[in-house]
């Protein structure tokens, strides 16, 4: 079965998670057994998701932002990309600058290797969020899964979860550990060819509208001015000097809304360049900057 994921991080987890068997008791995993190793009991098993790490496959094209008229295999697409990711690389060499390059590059071969398996009737799964980038994801590949017949099985990260007395809450699957996706096969679900054929709808409505960003509102995708998120800022940025990863990290950690550190990096270059933001002491690394509310 083809895993797809929409995000480095939980895509290097989906690996992860496809080459380990978590056993032990119902409330909490005891042991880990890898791949190739001797199988457990059945009965013992614990949680366990099929075949190998080659299976899962990465779009990471960060749909939510951007024009998205554009195909993803485009310069475009491949420029917004490693702009995004060299927002903490200010100073890079040539080979940094080829390896961010490289990397923009493997989400189209991902995407071809994802055709080939689909080609050959391969069953899909997918495993999204209401994180912006991940939805935007979900909904550009059911358009592209409408062209095939292959049975399509989808796990979207629940709202919360309860533990006991604990709940916890999750914006994307960039924040599951390895051993816990196996976890999450409760919720897979068979995809109708009906329900495929509206979420690509959807995307085509998005693509005619082409906001320069995309977010989930009440629930919804939605297109937004690019200036949607600055209002974070402005929550967590004083008069008081900061560091501007200490900023940002700030602002994650406040409000999860599935946006990467990147986007907000991003902005805050273009609310220095207004003037509404004040360098007190400048870095190489834009990262390690001290920033504050302009007077």
């Amino acid at each position: 079965m083809i895993e797809v994921l929409f995000g480095e991080s939980e895509a290097g987890s989906m690996k992860a998670a496809k080459n380990t068997i978590i056993i032990g008791k119902t409330d909490g995993p005891t042991s880990v057994w890898m791949a190739g190793k001797k199988r457990p009991p059945e009965k013992q098993k614990f949680g366990w998701i099929e075949g190998n790490a080659e299976e899962v496959i990465c779009l990471g094209f960060m749909l939510d932002i951007g024009d998205i008229r554009e195909k993803t295999d485009s310069p475009y697409r491949k420029d917004l990309i490693c702009s995004m990711y060299a927002q903490e690389q200010q100073g890079q060499d040539d080979q940094e600058k080829q390896e961010l390059l490289e990397l923009a590059g493997r989400y189209i071969n991902e995407r071809n290797r994802l055709k080939n398996r689909l080609a050959a009737g391969e069953t899909v799964r997918v495993w999204y969020s209401n994180a912006p980038y991940s939805i935007c994801g979900f909904y550009n590949l059911c358009s592209l899964l409408c062209k095939y017949d292959n049975p399509v099985r989808t796990v979207k990260l629940p709202e919360y979860l309860v533990h006991g007395n604990t709940i916890v809450s999750r914006s994307s699957w960039g924040e599951v550990q390895a051993e816990e996706f196996a976890g999450f096969l409760q919720y897979e679900k068979e995809l109708s060819r009906a329900e495929l054929r509206m979420y690509a709808a959807m995307w085509e409505n998005l693509t005619e509208e082409n906001s320069p960003l995309r977010t989930v509102v009440n629930g919804r995708v939605i297109g937004v001015p690019e200036d949607f998120y600055d209002f974070l800022i402005w929550k967590r940025l004083t008069k008081k000097p900061v560091q501007e990863a200490k900023l940002i990290g700030s602002i994650l950690g406040y409000y999860p809304v599935g946006v990467g550190d990147w986007w907000y990096a991003k902005r805050i270059d273009c609310l220095i360049e207004q003037g509404k933001i004040r360098i007190v002491e400048d870095s190489e690394r834009k990262y390690a900057r001290i920033i504050c509310l302009a007077e």
